[in-house]
């Protein structure tokens, strides 16, 4: 199986101070044993960059670019991109308007359209609820916890 691994899980898997880590080191394990395979999308590493390099009095890492840089280049060996489709928009803009999505929420609805465009069924995220309104879209969502 093939899931998209969420800027939440990276972060995660990226920072050893961050509680996260140990579950999501635990998890990417054993999916990997497992044969899985884990993806992720260029948004996805946009949002990391922006949460890594963002100061820590703001929510972020205060990673400098080019830490950002090394662990992003890391990340890339570990999760392939799904790549940029023309098919991401048009399946993004059928599910902002079915499901009423506004706000911060339209950057989980691209993910789940990158994921409908790819045929990939599973999101591994913390963000389970974010989630939850595209499972009638085939998706499945899999708190790393719970792996």
């Amino acid at each position: 199986m093939i899931y998209l691994t969420d800027t939440n899980v990276l972060l995660g898997f990226s920072f050893p101070a961050d509680p996260r880590y140990p579950i999501v080191r635990a998890a990417i394990r054993e999916l990997l044993a497992n044969e899985h395979q884990l993806r992720t999308t260029s948004q996805n590493f946009a949002e990391f960059w922006n949460v890594s390099t963002r100061p820590t009095d703001r929510n972020g890492f205060g990673q400098t670019t080019v830490e950002a840089d090394d662990l992003l280049q890391d990340l890339e060996t570990l999760f392939p991109l799904l790549p940029d489709s023309p098919t991401v928009y048009p399946a993004w803009r059928q599910l902002v308007v079915k499901y009423d999505v506004s706000g911060v929420q339209v950057h989980d609805a691209r993910l789940a359209a990158s994921m409908i465009a790819h045929n990939v069924k599973h999101i591994l995220t913390f963000n389970v609820t974010d989630f939850q309104r595209y499972t009638d879209e085939g998706i499945e969502v899999v708190n790393p916890a719970a792996v």
